[in-house]
C-alpha cells in the first residue's frame, strides 16, 4: 500500500471525517496547537538566546533551562499532540503539501539539533554554565533551533494555502514532483481527473 492509498483510507475513516468536520472540535484543537506553538517557540527562543550569549546573561544557563524546559517540554507534547490530530483529520491534503512537507524537514533538522545539543554539547555545561558566550557549539545549536523553529512556523502557516495544490491545474513540474500530486490525466487526490 502507497502512503497515498494509506492516507486516503484514513481520512475516509469516520473519526477523521468527525474531526474535520466538527463546528468545535477542530477549531478547538487548532487554536490549542497555535497557542502551544506560541508557548513553545517563545520559551525555545529565550532559550537560544540565552546560548548564543545575548540575552539573559546574568543567569548561569542551568538555572535558566532548569526554569524554563518544564513549560517547553509541556508545551511541546500538547503542540505535537494537538498537530497529530490535525493531521490525522485531513491527511491527503497534508500528504500533498509543499509546505508541509517543508515544515516536516524542518521538524527532523530541529529534533537532530535537539538530540546532539542534549547528547554532546551540554555533556560540558559545567565548564560554560557561566560564560559568556557560550562555547561555539552551543551558539551553533542556538542558531539551527532559531531557524528551524522559525522555518516551522512559517511553513506550518502557509500550509493553509493551497497555492501547489495538486487539484489545481497547469503546476510547474517542480511542484508535481515535491508534492507527489498524481501525473496529469490521472486520478487526482480528490478522485477526479486531473487538469491536461
Amino acid at each position: 500500500m502507497s502512503l497515498e492509498a494509506f492516507f486516503t483510507w484514513m481520512g475516509d475513516t469516520p473519526w477523521s471525517i468527525a474531526l474535520h468536520e466538527s463546528q468545535y472540535v477542530w477549531p478547538f484543537t487548532e487554536s490549542v496547537h497555535v497557542l502551544t506553538l506560541a508557548l513553545f517557540a517563545g520559551s525555545a527562543m529565550l532559550l537560544d538566546l540565552r546560548l548564543l550569549g545575548v540575552g539573559f546573561t546574568q543567569f548561569p544557563i542551568t538555572f535558566f533551562t532548569g526554569r524554563l524546559l518544564p513549560w517547553t517540554r509541556s508545551a511541546f507534547a500538547v503542540m505535537v499532540t494537538t498537530g497529530l490530530a490535525l493531521f490525522y483529520a485531513q491527511p491527503l491534503t497534508y500528504y500533498h503539501s509543499v509546505f508541509f512537507r517543508l515544515k516536516v524537514i524542518l521538524l527532523v533538522v530541529a529534533g537532530v539539533n535537539v538530540l546532539v545539543f542534549h547528547t554532546r554539547t551540554q555533556r560540558t555545561i559545567a565548564a560554560w554554565d557561566t560564560v559568556t558566550p557560550p562555547p561555539r557549539a552551543a551558539r551553533i545549536a542556538a542558531i539551527v533551533s532559531l531557524a528551524a523553529w522559525a522555518g516551522v512556523i512559517v511553513s506550518g502557516r502557509l500550509v493553509a494555502y493551497n497555492w501547489f495544490d495538486c487539484t489545481l491545474h497547469a503546476q510547474p513540474a517542480w511542484v508535481n514532483l515535491a508534492a507527489d500530486c498524481p501525473a496529469p490525466g490521472a486520478s487526482s487526490p480528490t478522485g477526479t481527473a486531473g487538469a491536461p
